[in-house]
Parts: structure tokens; C-alpha cells; sequence
């Protein structure tokens, strides 16, 4: 299926996936090893892209309040999700050890993806623990990579990985990093609907992970 194709099916994929009256879906995952495209690390793939700052998420009065502070990019616009346990869409919106709570979305700014925040109960689990757990819940998942790193000044673990699917015509580059806080662990996730717009919302995604604080 061509790119223009999908494009034409993603309102009505979302309208599908709504949870709690948020446009959601399923984040997460991948189908082959993102080292061969050379899409495994963010930082190289955004080349020298640096996304305008617009305004912060996360503290009280925001439009998701969470336990972490991050930047937004310009024009990417927030929205709460809340997922009703049990509902018949709760699936979606859980995947692994955390919830989603937040998803930011490109397309006032020009793109088709989003920033998705999930968010889970306080453990003793480290963020790579977190992480893979994120990353193997998704069954089009496959052929994660993961790094070391920080986000802010906190210690963080993050994924590179490709996501497969019956509406893409070749698997498509993700990417998540996760932290802990005293009240849980918050994973970032960027999908995006396929490889060339998420090469073109890294700047944003580094943006997030770049300037993380704790709330």
C-alpha cells in the first residue's frame, strides 16, 4: 500500500482506537533491527535538527500533569487519555508495566505521529527493565536495541526498534526511553506512521528527552 493510502486511513485508525474520547493507539515495537537502517540512535538520525521549544508538560495546570517536566516542541499539541480499566479498549492503552496517560500530537506542526507518555506503578525495576518489559508487550515488536543514557540529569534506558504491520508496506522505526521517579516509571514513546515521518519528529522527541526533570 502506498504511503498517500495510508495517510487516507489514519482518521478513521484513530476513530477506532479512541480511548475515553483521546484518539489512542497501541505504542511500542518493532519487526526487524533498526541498526541496518541506521535509525537505532535519535541523536544521529536528527542530524542537526533542533525542534523549537513550545511549552512544558507535566507540572500542575498543564494538560497532563505528571510525576516528570519535559519541553515540547512548537505547535505540538497535548491531550490527557484516560483508559478505563476493563473497557473493551483498555488493551490499548496499557501495554507492559505502564498505562498511557498523555499523547502530543504532530500534526499542528506538520507531521503525522505522536509523542505518547505512559506511565506505571512505583517499583524497584530499573528503566531498562521497564523498557524491554514496553517493548516486548507489543507483539509487532522485534529487534529492539537498547542504550544506556539520560534524560535531563535522570539515568534512563532507551530503544531503537522497527514496528511491522498489515497497513505498511516495510516496517517502520520507533523509539521510547524510560525513567523512574518516586511515583512510578514514565516511559516517552515516538511512533509515527512511517520511517520518513519519524526521522522528521526526532528533533522534538530529543527535545523531550533533553530536557526532563523531575515534577
Amino acid at each position: 500500500m502506498m504511503r498517500g493510502a495510508v495517510r487516507a486511513l489514519i482518521p478513521a485508525a484513530v476513530a477506532a482506537l479512541a480511548l475515553a474520547g483521546c484518539s489512542s493507539s497501541s505504542g511500542g515495537g518493532d519487526g526487524a533491527d533498526p541498526g541496518k537502517n541506521g535509525d537505532s540512535a535519535p541523536s544521529e538520525a536528527a542530524g542537526n535538527a533542533a525542534a523549537a521549544k513550545g511549552v512544558t508538560l507535566g507540572g500542575a495546570g498543564s494538560p497532563c500533569e505528571l510525576p516528570v517536566t519535559f519541553d515540547l516542541a512548537a505547535d505540538w499539541k497535548p491531550q490527557a487519555v484516560t483508559v478505563e480499566p476493563g473497557s473493551d479498549l483498555a488493551a490499548l492503552g496499557e501495554q507492559g508495566p505502564v498505562t498511557m496517560v498523555c499523547e502530543v500530537d504532530a500534526k499542528p506542526a506538520g507531521n503525522i505521529g505522536y509523542l505518547r507518555v505512559w506511565r506505571g506503578k512505583a517499583s524497584r525495576d530499573t528503566p531498562r527493565a521497564v523498557l524491554e518489559a514496553f517493548v516486548k508487550a507489543d507483539p509487532n515488536a522485534g529487534g529492539a536495541t537498547y542504550t544506556e543514557v539520560e534524560a535531563g540529569q535522570l539515568p534512563a534506558a532507551e530503544a531503537g526498534y522497527t514496528v511491522s504491520g498489515e497497513l505498511l508496506d516495510e516496517p517502520k522505526t520507533e523509539h521510547a526511553f524510560a525513567v523512574t521517579t518516586p511515583d512510578g516509571p514514565v516511559v516517552v514513546h515516538l511512533g509515527g506512521l512511517d520511517s520518513q515521518e519519524h526521522r522528521e519528529m526526532l528533533p522534538a522527541y530529543e527535545l523531550a528527552k533533553r530536557t526532563l526533570k523531575l515534577g
